[in-house]
């Protein structure tokens, strides 16, 4: 997945932020990251796409510039919704623990290494904290160091996964302990992780779960590189999938003829990473829901492929388009439904 942009070293971000429903104030997070403060345009960084999830209460802002210079559009979005979103008031279906929820940087260009991207992560965790004193965060993927423990694991340790996570029961590993002004952020590194939600006709939540235990990675016959929640949304439930990208080929039982595509390839620092397309996690969401008598409702891909993204990304740096976003709300309203 070479860049095609000497020098660029592209690295993105897809910052996770608890809020939706105020559009107005997510565009100024994602405003901040490509302006600085005087408004001028930052030079080498754009943000590629906006979803908002209403139900959720969650938005994700694709965030890509060079590794040189990616710290300072993030920290500057950050520092942005920080000040904009108040955890103490916040209501939403989707799981949470931070103001800012997350923040994952991942390799774009052949040429960095998730150590190089580890290094950052750690860097911008400590930022995050200099910049909005009582902010406080989590690390995860490589940036665990030398853990290297995966976002799931780390989640389930802290509670992230109950309702209402208890805050005081929960160490920071950067910053102080945290406060319900701005909660917890995780920070990390690793290969990209695409979001792929599935949503089927029913309004059973049971039923639900039960397609994504059966879905998940650790699940026998699950999805290589998948991990998953059933949650409510829009009257229905939505089989919500963390699509993390897998070292070498697709494994057994998953490569080409398994599914209406192979499973895209890309490289990071000379190693080879695939991730399953989401035509495959249609599929397999629709055969089991099936068994239970329900139908699909439809497929929303949150922002891009790895591959999309660099290629998006290298078109809006070199069109200098910080604000690349808006080129795409014809297509979608930040992201592609199937």
């Amino acid at each position: 997945m070479a860049s095609s942009v000497p020098g660029r070293r592209l690295v993105a971000c897809l910052l996770n932020v608890s809020e939706a429903r105020r559009k107005d104030l997510v565009e100024m997070v994602a405003m901040a990251a490509v302006y600085k403060s005087k408004g001028e345009l930052r030079e080498g960084a754009t943000v590629l796409n906006i979803f908002n999830d209403l139900d959720y209460n969650r938005s994700v802002i694709t965030i890509v510039a060079g590794i040189d210079s990616v710290r300072e559009a993030v920290l500057s979005a950050c520092e942005a919704a920080c000040g904009l979103i108040d955890m103490r008031a916040h209501r939403g279906a989707h799981p949470r623990m931070g103001a800012v929820d997350l923040i994952p940087i991942y390799p774009l260009d052949e040429a960095l290494g998730l150590d190089d991207c580890a290094a950052e992560a750690q860097a911008i965790a400590r930022g995050l904290t200099e910049r909005v004193p009582g902010s406080s965060a989590f690390l995860f993927g490589w940036a665990d160091c030398p853990l290297q423990r995966g976002l799931a694991q780390r989640r389930r340790d802290m509670g992230w996964f109950s309702k209402t996570p208890h805050m005081h029961a929960v160490t920071a590993d950067v910053g102080p302990p945290p406060q319900r002004r701005y909660g917890l952020t995780g920070v990390g590194a690793g290969p990209y992780v695409m979001n792929c939600n599935v949503t089927i006709d029913t309004a059973d939540l049971a039923l639900g779960r039960r397609v994504a235990a059966a879905l998940r990675e650790s699940a026998p016959g699950g999805v290589p590189g998948v991990q998953v929640l059933a949650l409510p949304h829009g009257g229905a439930v939505e089989i919500a999938c963390n699509v993390e990208s897998v070292r070498g080929g697709p494994p057994a039982g998953h490569g080409p003829g398994a599914e209406r595509e192979a499973w895209p390839t890309f490289s990071i620092g000379g190693e080879r990473y695939c991730h399953a397309p989401a035509s495959l996690i249609t599929a397999r969401v629709g055969a089991l829901a099936g068994q239970q008598g329900v139908g699909l409702k439809g497929t929303a891909l949150v922002g891009f492929t790895p591959t999309q993204c660099r290629g998006l990304a290298e078109r809006a740096l070199s069109l200098g388009l910080g604000e690349f976003w808006k080129e795409q709300r014809g297509g979608g309203g930040g992201g592609l439904r199937m």
